[in-house]
């Protein structure tokens, strides 16, 4: 779902130029923060969060598909980057067949919640992708309660099942409607990663579009961020894994969705 915050084993890449979680104030990065978050990038210290202390989660075994899942050439990709040393991935997603833009939306409102699929119960999260997805919690709850708009959740996830590729991350829903989801996430109060899902309703279903922004986009030490810090948390590899990442657990709504909406009373 979301790429940026890698917490990897020793000797991999590791964290972002601060530590988890959200600041709210406007701090500016320093050269002695950033020099110390990269010297930490291989250190397999838990990292912590404002979800709590937690070490690393390992991957799950495989679960039951839905449905088959969609090819990456089911949709079209694009993977740029920007003067400001950003990084750029977009989807145009192949519809999202028997769903409705409402549905998409009610979906993330609930994510945290199980369903049952052929006589056991599942988390959602874990069934919307079953190889990569390993963990998925409300970290703080929204104004109306639950995973809505101005939630903050954690999520768990490895691109491609690869131990190297694994994301732990809490981010804020800045915007969660029935045109779309943004997911945000902040250091330092500095913008470090966008994430923007934006549906519509179309013949025979929902059209779906992905837009993810990683990097800083100006002030101070952002040519460091970008040059130096951002290849080593999602270097290109990562970044291809997860357009097909996004394309498979976008895809498989259609076989997930519709069903369990209709039964939502029962949810």
């Amino acid at each position: 779902m979301t790429p940026h915050h890698r917490d990897q084993r020793a000797g991999h890449p590791s964290r972002t130029c601060a530590p988890g979680g959200t600041a709210t104030s406007a701090v500016p990065f320093t050269r002695r923060q950033c020099i110390a978050a990269l010297a930490a990038a291989g250190s397999a210290q838990p990292v912590r969060s404002r979800a709590g202390a937690f070490g690393r989660l390992p991957l799950l075994p495989e679960r039951p598909h839905v449905g088959p899942m969609k090819p990456v050439t089911s949709a079209a990709t694009s993977a740029s980057q920007l003067p400001s040393g950003q990084r750029l991935l977009t989807i145009e997603h192949d519809v999202i067949r028997g769903v409705t833009p409402a549905m998409v939306r009610w979906w993330f409102e609930n994510l945290g919640k199980t369903m049952r699929y052929r006589g056991t119960v599942y988390p959602r999260y874990l069934l919307w992708h079953p190889r990569d997805h390993i963990h998925f919690e409300v970290a703080t709850l929204s104004p109306g309660g639950g995973a809505g708009q101005g939630a903050m959740v954690r999520i768990v996830e490895a691109f491609a099942a690869h131990a190297d590729y694994h994301v732990d991350s809490i981010v804020l829903f800045e915007k969660l409607d029935d045109e779309g989801l943004t997911l945000v996430r902040r250091e330092f109060g500095r913008e470090l990663f966008r994430l923007e899902h934006r549906f519509a309703s179309v013949p025979g279903g929902t059209s779906y579009r992905s837009r993810l922004l990683a990097g800083a986009s100006s002030g101070r030490l952002t040519g460091l961020i970008n040059s130096v810090l951002l290849p080593r948390v999602f270097p290109d590899a990562m970044a291809t894994a997860w357009l097909t990442h996004n394309v498979e657990e976008v895809g498989m709504l259609e076989h997930v969705l519709p069903a369990l909406h209709a039964a939502r009373g029962d949810a």
